[in-house]
């Protein structure tokens, strides 16, 4: 494109991002030479210029009202030049020129109940999904669960006294849209019965071949109910997806009786030190308990301990499990080996352990 041809405005696709970068990143960028923790919540970033960038990362709930971000940003105003973001966990972190401006933030975001943390070998933030808030398929609550865990693990979050980090996830189903997959520790509600068939209301309100095709595993059928359109369900086919009743609501999924809550641990997106790792299942069930949830708080903070107590310098908790053994890790925490622990899946023997030793 010739210089003088002028340069045409359009609204289609996002602002670019260099619009909302605070000058000092600007003027260092592609210059930073190396970060440093000082405390846990507090990063300091070190530029090839000599400029020096403060993070401060305080711990915030993942729905916040209006009130709360003008709030913030009048923190930001006051403290950072009007510079603040909200991380990919949750938090919100305000960008400092000025060092002597850290400790009367971190005040005023602590007596605003966010206390700051979260950085380094510390518990971070639990990045969760919509639970019982709004989600139509969820077997258990995301941000109840999420504020009891952390109100446990509080003194993990404001100290860096751990070996190693620890990320923990929350999803509400196993739709998974929490990153449970891949955390030292995952949260995951899980449903164990089939949907209930309304079969009054299916013909009136759901189209019975929208119904048959959501079924990723085939475990509707088309059948009639009283000369009417209807549907049937195989449960050993099910997998709780919702996805059925995602198109029609004639097809409840959740059971306050059977819905709950499953620990999975060893997960990790890093590849420092080891490749990626899966989750693994290490409590198959915990009851729904709300408000508090007492039996994951406690679950969890037993797991936490163990590993903190056992592990080596770095080393994250699926690292720890696979240098001592599965076997080691059910005796350690304690947790019961059950039948659900035994992976059924079609591949799962190209992972099985194939040796008869089983103490390390």
């Amino acid at each position: 494109m010739a210089e003088d041809t002028p340069k045409r405005l359009t609204d289609i696709g996002p602002p670019h991002y260099e619009k909302f970068l605070p000058p000092i990143i600007k003027e260092n960028y592609g210059k930073w030479k190396y970060h440093e923790i000082p405390r846990a919540g507090v990063l300091v970033h070190t530029s090839d210029t000599g400029a020096k960038l403060y993070s401060v990362r305080a711990g915030s709930p993942r729905l916040v009202s209006t009130k709360k971000i003008r709030m913030f940003s009048e923190l930001a105003d006051k403290y950072s030049e009007g510079y603040l973001r909200f991380t990919s966990r949750h938090n919100v972190e305000f960008l400092l020129t000025k060092e002597e401006n850290i400790e009367p933030l971190i005040k005023e975001l602590e007596a605003m109940g966010h206390p700051v943390g979260g950085t380094g070998t510390a518990i971070t933030s639990i990045v969760h999904t919509q639970g019982w808030v709004h989600c139509h398929s969820a077997a258990t609550d995301a941000s109840g669960i999420v504020k009891s865990v952390m109100d446990e693990l509080i003194e993990y979050f404001k100290e860096m006294k751990l070996p190693g980090k620890i990320r923990i996830a929350l999803a509400c189903c196993l739709n998974m849209c929490g990153a449970v997959h891949c955390s030292d520790i995952a949260i995951l509600g899980i449903h164990r019965r089939p949907p209930k068939i309304n079969k009054e209301n299916l013909p009136k309100m759901c189209e019975v071949p929208n119904v048959v095709a959501s079924c990723p595993t085939a475990a509707i059928r088309p059948t009639t109910y009283e000369g009417k359109q209807s549907v049937e369900i195989l449960e050993e086919n099910c997998m709780f997806c919702a996805n059925c009743f995602t198109v029609c609501p004639a097809l409840p999924l959740a059971d306050p009786l059977n819905d709950g809550v499953s620990i999975w641990v060893g997960g990790k997106v890093s590849n420092a030190r080891h490749e990626p790792m899966f989750s693994k299942l290490a409590i198959p069930f915990i009851p729904n308990n709300p408000p508090r949830w007492p039996e994951v708080t406690s679950a969890i903070r037993n797991i936490v301990e163990v590993w903190a107590a056992n592990a080596r310098k770095h080393e994250r908790i699926g690292e720890w499990i696979e240098r001592i053994g599965w076997p080691k890790f059910f005796k350690l925490t304690g947790i019961e080996f059950r039948k659900e622990h035994i992976d059924d899946f079609k591949h799962a023997g190209l992972t099985f352990k194939r040796s008869v030793h089983l103490t390390y």
